[in-house]
Order: structure tokens, then sequence, then C-alpha cells
């Protein structure tokens, strides 16, 4: 049995469970989700039915013989993570939430989904624990999390400045910035081309969750980097394993370092993306993975981890030029969480 299965084994081991919740305890994309799925039910290992799957005989005699067992190991309180809030962050996270409850719903059209309010708070508490919002000139690339906001309440950096594509979210986030004094500038500018020349070269520390296929990561994190200021800055981005292989996070990680960036941290689940109202899971029925099991989803099973770069030469962006989003930038063959159809 490969580390795959063997993960497969030990959450079906506790007894029957959702088909989100066996695909949220591995670490496979989705394709070889579904693909294995299809294997085991065809070895006999496993049943499905009304999207909960159970190990059959068979399949409880293999974990037997291997000794697997069901045992939790992750940290409840912080849900794996290693990060909890202390008073000052707490007291932060409480007037995010509330400038939160009020965000603009989520396009298809802009790919958007945002992720847990307390995750936005932790990657906040990381960022603050790794030196780079104290005095920080901070740049994100894309905003559908109002990590602006969060990182603003804490009076930590010096400034922030926020693109994205979306007017209706650039205005919602500049509303609020300037309701509560923060120092937030938010514009509408277009990924697809070039920094304008007053954002190149200008921040300390850039933050983006990219589209997944390697043009688009390559894309969003070029931009990312351009905005930096030369060696010792810090770039932060969301990468899953859902929709991203283990050959696909090896050319991520040699373009990186192609780049002039070292990997200092990789959080693994970091963060999950809700199923609540005005999420991308309102559009759950164009996702290919749910169109593929048949079955809505009952769990929260999209988690990112969050990785930590860092500039030892002067950053060399992959896109200096334009880059038109079309469906090879938004859609490859591992994109089966991706709610868009058609170029933009």
């Amino acid at each position: 049995m490969d580390r795959i299965g063997n993960q497969w084994l030990q959450v079906l081991s506790q007894g029957p469970i959702s088909v989100y919740r066996l695909l949220d305890s591995q670490d496979a994309s989705l394709p070889e989700f579904f693909q294995r799925l299809q294997d085991w039910l065809q070895q006999g290992l496993i049943e499905l039915a009304d999207g909960r799957v159970r190990l059959t005989e068979k399949g409880r005699a293999l974990a037997e013989s291997l000794g697997v067992f069901y045992e939790p190991v992750r940290c409840p309180r912080c849900h794996g993570t290693g990060y909890v809030l202390g008073p000052r962050l707490e007291r932060v996270y409480q007037r995010y939430l509330d400038i939160a409850r009020r965000r603009p719903r989520v396009k298809a059209e802009y790919d958007q989904g945002f992720i847990d309010p307390e995750g936005v708070m932790r990657r906040v508490a990381f960022m603050y624990e790794r030196g780079d919002l104290t005095a920080a000139h901070l740049f994100i690339v894309g905003d559908d999390d109002l990590l602006s906001l969060a990182a603003a309440l804490t009076g930590l950096p010096e400034r922030i400045v926020v693109m994205d594509i979306d007017r209706e979210l650039i205005d919602f986030i500049q509303r609020e910035a300037d309701a509560h004094q923060l120092p937030i500038e938010a514009r509408v500018i277009d990924v697809q081309y070039a920094l304008p020349e007053d954002l190149q070269g200008q921040f300390d520390v850039f933050v983006t969750d990219p589209v997944e296929t390697l043009p688009g990561i390559e894309l969003f994190l070029s931009r990312g980097a351009s905005a930096l200021r030369g060696p010792g800055c810090a770039g932060y981005f969301g990468l899953t394993t859902l929709e991203a292989s283990r050959a696909k996070w090896y050319r991520i990680q040699k373009m990186l370092l192609d780049m002039g960036f070292v990997i200092t941290d990789i959080r693994r689940q970091f963060n999950v993306y809700p199923n609540t109202e005005g999420n991308f899971f309102t559009f759950e029925e164009k996702l290919p993975i749910v169109q593929h099991l048949g079955v809505p989803t009952d769990h929260d099973w999209y988690r990112s981890s969050f990785y930590r770069i860092e500039a030892v030469q002067p950053p060399r962006p992959v896109v200096t030029g334009t880059r038109i989003l079309d469906d090879a930038v938004y859609r490859d063959e591992e994109s089966w969480a991706t709610p868009y159809y058609g170029t933009k």
C-alpha cells in the first residue's frame, strides 16, 4: 500500500464517512482521488452509497493486516495549524469579523473564493510572527479574503496597496478602509498587464492566492515579485494539493528558485474555504469534482497550504509584460474545483 492508500485506510477505519471528508483527509489531487475511488470500488475495498464511503469486509481485512488504526493527532484548538490568537489579535479578529460579514458576494467570472475569517487571522498571525507586518509596505494581488483589512487593523503595516479587477470589491475595501482610517489604497488593476510604474519595486511583502495552473501561478507570482524592493523581501501565497499535484509543485518550486526566491515555510492545510453563503460553493454544480461524485458537498474540503518565500536575489518575474487570461491560464487537467468555463 502506498502513502495515499495508508491515509485512506486510516480515516476509513473510524467507520463510514462522507466522500468529501475522505477527500479532505488525504493529499492526492482531485483527478487522482477520483481515479483511486473508482479503483477501490472495482477492487471491492470500499462501498459508496448516498455520498458516504465505508470499508468492505475485504477493505477492513486489508487494514487489519497492515495494523492500521484511526486516531486524531492534530490539535483541535488550532485546527492543526499551530497558530492561535492572543488577546490583541483576538480583538482585531472581532473588528475584522464585523467588516467581513458585509463583504460582496463572490463572482464566478473572476474565479473568486474566500477563506474563513479565522483563517485570515491565522495568516495575519503567521505574518506577524515572521516579522513581515511591522512598518511594512504590503502589496496584495487579489483580495477576496479581505486580508488587507485584517492586516491593517493590527496597526502594524505602514502602507497597504490592493489590486483587483473587481470594482465592487475594490470599492468595498476602500470604503471600509476610509471608515476605519486604515492605510489602505485599493485600486482596480488588471493582472493581465504589467504593474503601473509607481507600484514596481516599492513593497516589502506581497500576498496572493493564484490560479493553480502553471501559467496562472507564473502570472500572479510575477506581479507580486515585480512589486518587491529586492533581496530580503517576502511573498506569501496559497496552494492546494487538490488542483496542484506533486508534479506541479515540483515545477512551481523550481520556478520560485529561478525567480530568486527561497522557500522558508510551507504550512500544510493552513486555510479552508468554507461552504458558506456567498462563497464559491454557490457554484458547486459547476465544479467538475462535484459533477463526477454526483453528490453535493457536505464538508469543508477545499483547503490550501500557505507558502512563505523570501528573495535572496533581486526578484526576476517570469512574466514582465502582458499575459491574456484565457482557458490556459484558468484551467488545466487538474482544475476540478474551478467553476469557470470559457474565456473572460
